[in-house]
């Protein structure tokens, strides 16, 4: 099983629209039974709120319902029990590697390489209150991991 852990700074709107867009691509791909998906924050600001409500609302225009998802932290020993753990942008990233005392295996990566798209983060729609370049960004990347997932399998 693929264990994947997507990470935003509070886990109430890039990182759970990223669960939840690839929980619904894997859902659609057949692969429910090998890919687990979560998401976390690297503060703790939002720890036990739900997913922000214009969030909630973009994958719902989307048939995405992300209902009783609440925000936690990442913890250091989530590295150990995840194989992927994806940042929304740069500063996610460092935030992970603290909190995690570095990444030794390779694990941690911007969601954007999955697009193609290294030096690109995702738009923060906290910040930009733009939920529709976030959700391009995610939907995007996402369905990156997806291919690059396949093509492991395959070969």
């Amino acid at each position: 099983m693929t264990r994947i852990l997507f990470v935003c700074h509070g886990n109430i709107c890039g990182s759970p629209m990223a669960e939840f867009v690839m929980k619904n691509l894997v859902k659609k791909a057949g692969l429910e039974k090998e890919v687990h998906i979560e998401s976390a924050a690297a503060s703790r600001e939002e720890i036990g709120n739900p997913v922000y409500p214009p969030a909630r609302r973009k994958l719902a225009q989307h048939g995405i319902d992300c209902t009783g998802k609440t925000a936690r932290q990442l913890q250091n020993h989530d590295y150990d029990q995840y194989d992927l753990l994806i940042g929304m942008d740069r500063e996610n990233l460092h935030d992970m590697y603290r909190i995690c005392g570095g990444d030794f295996d390779g694990k941690m990566h911007l969601l954007m390489e999955y697009a193609g798209q290294p030096d690109q983060e995702v738009a923060d729609p906290w910040y930009t209150d733009d939920f529709e370049t976030t959700w391009r960004d995610v939907l995007t990347g996402c369905q990156g991991i997806l291919k690059e997932m396949g093509k492991h399998k395959d070969g």
